[in-house]
């Protein structure tokens, strides 16, 4: 028999050379809402973008994106 679950989703963000692993705050909530939820938290966030879903470890991971102190 074939059963199906919902995978939980991650969110990461990079910041000073390290992954920082967020939870997810709200299941039901789109990921514009979790990255408005962790942007007090994290101020780098207000300038992030939010990468396409992978698939890891049995949890779907999005990446929170920013160039903001990058060179070039």
């Amino acid at each position: 028999m074939l059963v199906a679950t919902q995978l939980q989703r991650v969110f990461i963000l990079k910041d000073k050379g390290q992954e920082i692993r967020l939870c997810d705050p709200e299941p039901r909530w789109s990921t514009e809402a979790v990255l408005n939820f962790y942007a007090p938290t994290y101020p780098i966030l207000t300038t992030a973008k939010i990468s396409a879903p992978a698939i890891r470890d049995d949890a779907v991971e999005y990446r929170f994106e920013t160039v903001m102190g990058t060179k070039g």
